[in-house]
């Protein structure tokens, strides 16, 4: 989930600096604590960093150096015991806020940044450097956050859709799934996500996970994407992928690229959220499948570890020296770190 108060207050701040009524870091570290929340939100749970793709715009394929681990079930319901959904009242200032400021509402058509503001800014995310479907616990997990009152997500390979335990998935109350495909030409597709990838089989098996939804009448709602890699031919593979799915019950866009600091072809982004300064370090806390609450999903290799779930709470890791320091960073933009080297988004020190 997003912290939506604070992702709503975080204008304020922005319009004090525009104003300089926020000229200093202690004054704009102060404004920021002000408007944070007292309690953590967390993003995502990367519930497992195992995958077999070897997809060559992810780093994990050529950077990602730390042991492949999965959650266990345990730390899982400790982590999702000390939070909270989303209120009512919560949400129905929020869609009034994204109509306002981004002129985009809840029952419009599906684009990147309608997933962002009415999809990512309500679920608990179940996927970091690894594909969820090689979790075999997964079905467990979501049960655990339907049972809570949460919605959960997470994005995978439909290459490696097991339609038994996908089809437990939504049975327990899955209430977003993400299957990525970048071609509907297998030898194109594989070229980008690697030998265990495909497109044909894949369609075979969404069609099936769509029918079983539709035979039980489960609301799971199936989203379809294809990045934008700044590709030659790319609009035209994304008009035949459309095609391919037409009249099915999907929500199917066009991504633009999350993270592309180590790529060569540097090619902007659509994306409000990339767009955006970042506010995660105030917003919003990543756990890790070893348990390490770190800065952001984007953080392959844990550089920035904020605490461990295993012996603190979140409220003290959040509360924390660590993250203290962490948000300082943000606006020193000190170099050297992850945010400042290997990101894309900006930091709000600069600003300053």
């Amino acid at each position: 989930m997003l912290d939506i108060n604070f992702y709503m207050k975080f204008d304020e701040v922005l319009k004090q600096l525009e104003t300089k009524e926020i000229v200093d870091k202690d004054q704009l570290f102060d404004a920021l604590e002000k408007i944070r929340s007292t309690e953590p939100v967390v993003y995502n749970i990367e519930t497992t960093n195992r995958c077999n793709m070897r997809c060559k715009m992810c780093p994990r394929t050529t950077m990602m150096t730390r042991k492949i681990e999965d959650i266990d079930r345990e730390t899982f319901l400790k982590v999702v015991d000390q939070l909270k959904p989303h209120g009512a009242d919560e949400w129905e200032r929020w869609k009034t806020y994204c109509k306002e400021k981004y002129g985009i509402r809840e029952e419009d058509e599906p684009s990147e940044n309608h997933f962002f503001l009415y999809i990512i800014s309500k679920v608990i995310q179940l996927h970091g450097y690894g594909d969820p479907l090689l979790d075999k616990n997964m079905h467990e997990y979501i049960q655990i956050l339907h049972d809570r009152g949460f919605y959960s997500y997470f994005s995978c390979n439909p290459a490696n859709i097991n339609l038994e335990l996908t089809y437990k998935m939504l049975d327990a109350g899955l209430d977003y799934i993400k299957y990525s495909i970048e071609s509907v030409d297998d030898a194109v597709h594989k070229t980008i996500r690697g030998e265990q990838s495909n497109f044909s089989e894949s369609y075979q098996k969404i069609q099936e996970v769509l029918d079983y939804k539709h035979k039980h009448n489960l609301h799971t709602t199936v989203v379809i994407t294809m990045l934008d890699l700044n590709r030659t031919n790319q609009q035209e593979d994304y008009e035949k992928l459309m095609a391919a799915f037409e009249g099915m019950d999907v929500y199917i866009y066009l991504k633009s690229e999350d993270c592309q600091w180590y790529r060569k072809d540097f090619h902007g982004t659509k994306s409000i959220h990339w767009s955006e300064i970042c506010k995660h370090p105030w917003m919003t806390m990543t756990i890790k499948s070893n348990g390490e609450a770190t800065m952001c999903m984007e953080d392959f290799n844990n550089e920035i570890i904020l605490g461990d779930v295993h012996n603190q709470s979140l409220k003290e890791i959040w509360d924390g020296e660590e993250y203290r320091q962490f948000r300082r960073n943000h606006i020193e933009v000190k170099k050297g770190i992850k945010c400042s080297e290997q990101c894309d988004m900006k930091l709000i020190g600069e600003l300053l």
